[in-house]
């Protein structure tokens, strides 16, 4: 007996009910990076070339928050036609699935960064989207519903009264079986890799052109990535000082006040990357710290940043710049935490990944080398 798309639906909505009831903890599962974030705003900022750097960014007393522009990277100016029906691998936590999509004309991209939401954008198809997560942030994206709750976790019901055509998601948004339980609805849901960095965000455009079957669509988009991180980290360079030492040694610490949650971010972690980018020290790298693991006071002592970077929304969870120094006494003890030295960045853009790369490395520059410049 054949299911009719009503009752798959219904059944869809019985079951995402159900798992709805888990969404707190799943949410802390999923969170990671970002957690409880919000929409990026834009900001004009002036051209780094118009910027007068300090002499020594290392000795920086004092906390900045970084300013993101953009975004800068338009969308393509030829926008592809989908080729369809088209079959595509999912990277499901459970294993790949093979998934065919046959239309593209209601799509929803779902990613705690909005990477993925502003990737189809990047591709001419933004007008293709009838939902969006709240970290979506392109021109016109204001318009378009928002179909998750606090950041982190989709309105299953929401999403479904949309009636989506295709799902597009890097796991990061949950909780993850209720998404995939969108199948049960006749939804096709392509997982892809999440994107942190550059080399990840390259892997991620072709996929969710697979996805949109514009595959063709991907090289020329990702070729303008490359260009145009290249560019800017060739501005960025001309900000550095002609002294080495003075170059400043930065550690990543993820915060979660609220939990007591520290944890310092290393090899891999996406943040590495920006670090190398703006010509600053990992001084995690030093170490041989790979990936998110918790901070050990010794070893942040040891590593003794002279910038403690963390995100906006974390360091307004532990009480600020205060707060921060008086919950953790190790990080009191370093030159950062004596100099006050604290820059924190919005939570839905250091880890966006996607095309707004140029953009984050940009704002991180001016926050360690021209901070004057963000007053």
């Amino acid at each position: 007996m054949r299911t009719t798309r009503g009752a798959r639906i219904r059944r869809a909505l019985a079951l995402a009910t159900v798992a709805l009831i888990g969404v707190g903890l799943t949410a802390c599962q999923t969170g990671g990076p970002g957690s409880g974030v919000h929409a990026a705003e834009s900001v004009e900022l002036p051209p780094l070339s118009d910027l007068t750097p300090v002499a020594d960014p290392s000795a920086v007393e004092g906390p900045t928050t970084a300013l993101i522009g953009g975004p800068t990277i338009a969308p393509l100016e030829h926008t592809p036609d989908p080729e369809l029906p088209v079959t595509v691998t999912s990277h499901d936590r459970s294993g790949d699935t093979e998934v065919t999509v046959t239309d593209t004309s209601r799509v929803l991209a779902l990613s705690l960064s909005g990477s993925l939401g502003e990737l189809v954008h990047a591709y001419g198809l933004s007008d293709h989207m009838v939902g969006r997560d709240v970290s979506t942030n392109f021109p016109g994206s204001e318009d378009i519903p928002v179909v998750t709750k606090d950041g982190h976790s989709i309105d299953a019901e929401g999403v479904l009264s949309l009636s989506p055509t295709l799902i597009i998601t890097d796991g990061s948004i949950g909780p993850t079986d209720v998404v995939l339980q969108m199948r049960d609805a006749g939804i096709p849901v392509i997982t892809v890799d999440r994107a942190v960095d550059a080399e990840t965000t390259y892997v991620t455009a072709q996929q969710v052109a697979d996805a949109l079957g514009v595959s063709e669509a991907a090289p020329p988009l990702i070729s303008t990535m490359q260009d145009a991180i290249a560019a800017k980290e060739a501005e960025v360079a001309k900000l550095l000082p002609a002294d080495a030492d003075k170059l400043p040694r930065v550690a990543f610490l993820y915060v979660r006040g609220t939990s007591g949650i520290y944890y310092l971010f290393g090899e891999g972690s996406g943040v590495d990357s920006l670090i190398r980018s703006v010509g600053a020290i990992d001084v995690a790298k030093e170490i041989g710290w790979a990936g998110e693991k918790p901070m050990t006071d010794e070893a942040l002592i040891a590593i003794d940043p002279d910038v403690i970077l963390v995100m906006t929304k974390g360091l307004e969870s532990a009480g600020g710049v205060d707060g921060l120094l008086a919950a953790q006494p190790s990080i009191a003890l370093t030159t950062a935490g004596k100099n006050r030295r604290i820059v924190d960045v919005d939570d839905t853009l250091l880890f966006a990944g996607g095309t707004r790369i140029p953009d984050v490395i940009d704002g991180l520059a001016r926050a360690l080398y021209a901070p004057d410049s963000l007053q």
